[in-house]
């Protein structure tokens, strides 16, 4: 059976499921390629509110097939760029996309794979899962932009160790700094990811799309431009539809139905 990602839904989420029997979910340059059309597809989607990442109940994905990487090294030299071209496509999908994004994770999320959960706006994680940049074990360097996310979610001290280590790290241990939202019970990942994807899902889809460029885009702004991009998205939600019935939910004591 060849690796694919197979697409499911839950009512408004979007269930994306890495699916390569007999070697923990790795990836292949099909499956990068077909996940970049399904973020594109979803983005345009508007019954889709929200999209959850898994590997399912065992593991998440352990990364690039270190066997592919051998026979690469047999072929062009270009072989392998293409491979993370379409990896950084993907990678670039996710933080595009403008509706929340959730890894579940269960087992392991090494290399690409832990880049990949790096790159979703939230994690939900296993109690004994277990994420690694194992690159500095076997001669390479991170793929997926996975220093840069770690780089910017941690300390550089402690992202300087997950990369040069290249250990395993318990998922208990990065929801203590803060990398991991949730944990789970072991095998309840994706129910706890998909009820948190339902939440999101019933809020206003114009507002988190909004609040998401606002924090895309502060690391690289001044305060005062922050400041200027928050007022001008402020009122053009204040005039959307969704605010109004917000609002009058709020003061209705009802929930809100937003579209």
């Amino acid at each position: 059976m060849s690796a694919e990602l197979q697409a499911s839904r839950r009512d408004a989420t979007l269930i994306l499921t890495f699916s390569n029997p007999g070697t923990q979910n790795t990836l292949h340059p099909d499956l990068c390629a077909a996940a970049v059309e399904v973020f594109t597809t979803a983005e345009r989607d508007d019954s889709v509110r929200a999209v959850v990442l898994t590997g399912g109940k065992s593991t998440f994905c352990a990364g690039i097939d270190l066997h592919r990487l051998l026979e690469m090294r047999t072929r062009d030299a270009d072989t392998p760029g293409v491979l993370i071209d379409h990896l950084h496509s993907w990678i670039e999908a996710i933080r595009n996309c403008p509706k929340p994004v959730i890894a579940a994770v269960e087992g392991i999320a090494a290399g690409a794979g832990f880049s990949l959960a790096l790159a979703c706006d939230l994690i939900v994680a296993g109690n004994s899962a277990r994420f690694a940049m194992p690159a500095s074990r076997i001669g390479l360097t991170p793929e997926g932009s996975g220093a840069w996310f770690l780089l910017q979610a941690l300390p550089r001290q402690l992202a300087t160790e997950i990369l040069l280590e290249g250990k395993p790290v318990t998922a208990t241990h990065l929801h203590a700094l803060g990398l991991v939202n949730k944990l789970a019970a072991d095998g309840m990942t994706l129910d706890s990811a998909l009820d948190w994807a339902d939440d999101l899902a019933s809020l206003a889809p114009n507002a988190l799309e909004q609040i998401k460029s606002l924090i895309d885009t502060a690391s690289d702004n001044t305060l005062s431009r922050h400041a200027e991009q928050e007022k001008q998205v402020f009122i053009e939600t204040l005039h959307h539809h969704n605010a109004h019935e917000g609002i009058q939910a709020f003061l209705q004591k009802r929930p809100p139905e937003f579209t």
